[in-house]
């Protein structure tokens, strides 16, 4: 019998975060955009429509949590948290756009989105700890 991987917190976000944003672009965005999203995102939606961006979060999303339940295989999980980070990114600067233009109340959201992107691009370079038997004992 083979033993089982252990378990990755990078995988685990991957999917955890992966199904919040299929989540969020298919209830949030396409099915029910809220007036500040549509106001924030006025300079993008000229040229892409609201829902293609919603379906946009839905594709990264599940790409997200497919390459978290892959295992060993780095650069697919590297895609996945390229899928995690393109629509954040997005949403960042879209609405830092909006703040220091037409619409400052934008700024909570550029700020929230700028981080939440920084925080990803952090667990992406994260190694998972080693496995217990690997570990140094004692310290």
């Amino acid at each position: 019998m083979a033993a089982r991987p252990a378990f990755s917190r990078r995988r685990a976000f991957l999917v955890t975060v992966g199904v919040g944003w299929a989540l969020y672009g298919g209830l949030g965005i396409v099915d029910n955009p809220r007036y500040g999203t549509a106001r924030g995102l006025v300079d993008v939606t000229r040229y892409v429509p609201l829902d293609v961006l919603g379906w946009m979060w839905v594709a990264c999303g599940i790409a997200a949590a497919l390459a978290g339940l892959v295992v060993n295989c780095p650069r697919l999980q590297a895609a996945g948290y390229t899928a995690l980070g393109f629509p954040a990114g997005l949403w960042s600067g879209a609405f830092t756009v909006s703040a220091a233009t037409t619409y400052p109340e934008a700024v909570g959201s550029a700020c929230g989105w700028g981080a939440f992107t920084i925080g990803v691009v952090l667990v992406s370079g994260m190694d998972d700890p080693l496995p217990i038997p690997f570990r140094k004992r004692g310290r």
